[in-house]
């Protein structure tokens, strides 16, 4: 079952539970799968976006989410600051299980030893190789900035 699939057949639960923060929550997901659908179409193209870029636009949610809560937070908006926490949990439970830390610097390094990367201009090939094999699992902008420190200093 694909991830839209799974969208679409979680929201419907949704609905017949009443459960309405999941319910706009997937709604709001869907709505940003179609808008990236539409963004990305070109005149011979009509397809849809993978589930690989569906992952990484969870992630930018989440992302969103959690800027919005700080700023909640520091407004004196606790209650929005709450929505926006449990819309990152529903969205969390369709990412893969993260990487962590240590498990990200391991892998950035063997895959900079695995291109034979010296150097700063090698930063874009060993970050669309680590993009094309963790996809929806590990952090990108963490791991730029130890691609970064690795082949700068």
């Amino acid at each position: 079952m694909s991830l839209r699939e799974k969208f679409t057949e979680n929201m419907k639960d949704a609905m017949r539970a009443k459960d309405e923060v999941t319910l706009s929550t997937l709604r709001l997901i869907l709505s940003a799968i179609k808008d990236k659908d539409i963004a990305t179409r070109t005149a011979e193209s009509r397809e849809d976006i993978k589930d690989e870029q569906i992952l990484s636009l969870l992630q930018s949610m989440v992302k969103q989410r959690q800027e919005s809560i700080k700023l909640y937070l520091k407004g004196n908006r606790p209650e929005l600051a709450e929505r926006e926490s449990a819309e990152i949990k529903i969205i969390e439970g369709y990412l893969p299980k993260q990487l962590q830390e240590d498990e990200i610097k391991a892998i950035v390094q063997q895959t900079i030893d695995s291109l034979s990367a010296t150097s700063i201009k090698d930063m874009g090939k060993v970050m669309a190789e680590l993009k094309s094999k963790h996809s929806g699992k590990m952090d990108f902008s963490k791991a730029s900035r130890l691609v970064k420190g690795k082949l700068v200093g």
